[in-house]
């Protein structure tokens, strides 16, 4: 027991301070990559510290996005008297903290555990590369305690009856592998997008981006008539400042904030503490607006601060203990490759998609109304629109954020309401939790353990699907993009 409770404060302290920070994680990950490559002890830390810094820069973009939006979701469930459950990752973790222990007498330490065991599964099948097939371990730890606790309900809502040790052992494995196979999907489509930056994603849409990134290569056309992406297209007169990304960000956003703004009101705004007394109504939405660009530009920065960094260190993790693999990391690096505008576009449209599905729940009374959160709003459909526009063009990267935002507000109203989170004010609701794991409770629920089985089983043949399609670059796209673009010519 002794050595248990050691152990036990160990993970505790590495939980709190490294897996669960990302920045310190992505820099371990770096310092550990340069030591195994054998690099001088000045570059190592030099490393670290971009890699790290940099990650830090990535979070306050990614924060102060959130921040930008915050008025206009505390707004609309406020300023219309609106009982609903918000989709956001933070909001759904805050909702099952809350009720695991009220509903089914478990704690949060046990969602710590899960993790654990999942981590440490993603990594052994990732060790077995030759048999699974799955090259990408998943590093974004913030994410990976708000998926722990979404999938610990699940199970517990199908199997409420089983004991402690079999839930976190049944859950861990399951959660293991969609961590490996869905960064494993994106493996090739991410190698594609940044010509060979050799990550994955590791997020909360990982299916989501995949099939949409296959379904936009249908939009494909070849020669004259070839589908224009959106860095593609040169925008005649006046309408040239929309190449510029962070005009047409800011442009975009003054005119989508200010619509949403006005509705709201000054009243509610300085009410609600979001604008001071006296403020100028028209620059207030001016600066609300123009400050999502600037920390969509900071967003940006921080990627290409520590991306270099995490892919040269991470070969020495590749060639010594993890030959092959390749890190799993935020989506949100993504946003710094293919056409900045896609990020805008991707926005906007699965903007539409959600309120339109929001609208249709107020029609038809729903039991659960969506109030539609800032990050899957705008991380699963940016990605989305990135993907898409580079894979099919414009014209996928308008469609699928679109499909996406009514997916997402849909597949959450259903899956809240059904397993009971509904009552605490909050679920995860991005793509993958409000499509794939709603399907996976399903077969869970109704065939027991047996669904238990069918969905390890399909998760254990993804990856072998995508092997047998293209055995001979399946894990040389992974390992050198440029030999394996010399065997496609061949």
């Amino acid at each position: 027991m002794v050595v248990f409770d050691v152990l036990m404060t160990v993970w505790d302290y590495f939980v709190a301070n490294i897996l669960t920070k990302p920045a310190f994680l992505i820099g371990f990950i770096v310092l550990l990559g340069y030591i195994l490559l054998k690099k001088p002890w000045y570059e190592c830390i030099s490393g670290f510290l971009k890699a790290t810094v940099g990650y830090f820069i990535l979070t306050v973009g990614s924060g102060g996005l959130v921040k930008s939006f915050r008025p206009i979701i505390v707004g609309l469930k406020e300023r219309f008297n609106l009982s609903a459950v918000v989709i956001d990752p933070y909001f759904g973790q805050e909702a099952i903290n809350h009720g695991i222990k009220e509903v089914f007498g478990r704690s949060f330490a046990d969602t710590m555990l899960l993790l654990l065991i999942a981590f440490v599964f993603n990594i052994v099948a990732v060790r077995l590369k030759k048999y699974t097939k799955m090259r990408a371990v998943f590093t974004t730890g913030n994410v990976q305690v708000q998926q722990a606790a979404t999938a610990f309900w699940l199970l517990l809502f199908c199997f409420p009856e089983m004991g402690r040790i079999p839930v976190l052992i049944t859950m861990g494995v399951m959660l293991g592998l969609y961590w490996a196979v869905g960064s494993n999907l994106t493996v090739g489509i991410t190698q594609d997008l940044t010509e060979g930056a050799s990550f994955s994603i590791a997020h909360q849409q990982m299916f989501g981006i995949y099939i949409f990134a296959r379904l936009a290569e249908k939009f494909r056309k070849k020669g004259e008539n070839a589908s224009k992406r959106l860095e593609d297209i040169e925008l005649p007169g006046f309408l040239s400042m929309f190449n510029d990304n962070m005009v047409a960000t800011s442009i975009l956003m003054l005119f989508f904030f200010g619509i949403i703004l006005i509705v709201l009101g000054p009243t509610y705004l300085i009410k609600g503490g979001f604008m001071q007394p006296g403020q100028s109504f028209v620059f207030y939405i001016l600066q609300t607006a123009l400050m999502f660009a600037v920390y969509l530009a900071i967003l940006q920065l921080g990627v290409r601060t520590f991306v270099a960094e995490l892919t040269e260190s991470f070969q020495g993790i590749s060639n010594k203990l993890l030959p092959g693999a390749v890190p799993g990391i935020d989506v949100a690096a993504t946003f710094a490759f293919g056409s900045p505008n896609a990020v805008t576009v991707g926005f906007m449209f699965g903007a539409l998609g959600q309120f339109l599905m929001i609208l249709l729940l107020l029609v038809f009374k729903s039991p659960t109304i969506i109030v539609a959160g800032f990050i899957p709003l705008f991380f699963d459909n940016a990605a989305i629109a990135v993907f898409a526009n580079n894979r099919g063009g414009l014209k996928a990267a308008m469609i699928f954020p679109f499909i996406s935002g009514i997916l997402q507000v849909a597949g959450s109203a259903l899956i809240a309401t059904w397993v009971g989170l509904a009552p605490y004010g909050g679920y995860l609701g991005m793509f993958d939790w409000a499509t794939i794991w709603p399907g996976f409770t399903v077969l869970m629920k109704f065939l027991g353990y047996f669904g238990i089985a069918i969905v390890v089983i399909i998760l254990i043949a993804i990856p072998q699907f995508q092997y047998r399609a293209d055995k001979e670059g399946y894990f040389l796209k992974a390992e050198d993009y440029d030999a394996w673009l010399e065997l496609q010519e061949k």
